[in-house]
């Protein structure tokens, strides 16, 4: 999870994560360069004297800054398109969970178990353990198994939620009446949080979401512990 001061992203915890990491760092560097060069000349216009006439009027010079620009574009989207691609494809989940946002909480319901579903609210402040995470710590965690594909169904009962966790790279808007999706893979164990990334109401602030990724053994002695 984040750190106070923290200036970049997440550790990254997912593929989805890492490549996104990858993408944020390829078109920063992009901008960098383009905002060095022009700085560059607007340094030169204003320090020098020299001019010259015929720059302007160069068949040559407009050429490159029409070509130049397209192709910098292009170097952007391609990648772009290609993570956009990744995100919605869907490999043969091993595990669904349906996730329900309410005002001001949220529910879960493992699918391919029986009767396997939970409420899963923001602890108070008040009732905090040592060592544990004021608005982020919930009183029952998501756990799921590390290293498989889990897809996850979202939608809302009553408005607009936002089920985002940053370090899975995962931000799905839970809308009333359609139910979205997306797949998660985490390639470690951990605690992973989040929070409702849409403006819900009074209590918007107090929607964490807690995802506890575990190898399977453990979830399985999870699973067989709650039916």
């Amino acid at each position: 999870m984040a750190y106070p001061m923290q200036l970049g992203f997440q550790d990254a915890t997912s593929p989805i994560m890492e490549e996104l990491l990858h993408f944020h760092d390829h078109t920063l560097m992009i901008v960098f360069l383009i905002s060095s060069l022009v700085l560059y000349i607007i340094s030169l216009m204003l320090t020098t004297k020299l001019t010259h006439t015929s720059t302007m009027d160069a068949q040559e010079v407009e050429t490159i800054w029409t070509i130049l620009p397209a192709i910098i574009l292009i170097m952007i989207a391609l990648p772009s398109l290609r993570i956009l691609y990744m995100m919605d494809e869907i490999n043969n989940p091993s595990l669904t969970v349906k996730t329900m946002g309410h005002q001001w909480y949220w529910s879960y319901e493992y699918t391919d178990y029986e009767d396997l579903s939970f409420d899963s609210y923001m602890i108070p402040t008040s009732d905090l353990k040592p060592g544990e995470l004021r608005l982020l710590e919930v009183d029952n965690r998501v756990v799921l198994p590390m290293e498989m594909t889990i897809r996850m169904l979202i939608s809302s009962e009553d408005v607009l939620h936002s089920w985002a966790v940053p370090s899975l790279g995962l931000k799905t808007d839970a809308i009333p009446g359609r139910l979205n999706q997306t797949t998660l893979m985490s390639t470690r164990p951990g605690l992973y949080y989040g929070q409702c990334s849409e403006i819900c109401g009074s209590n918007h602030s107090f929607m964490p979401i807690v995802l506890e990724l575990v190898p399977l053994k453990y979830f399985e002695k999870w699973s067989a512990s709650m039916l």
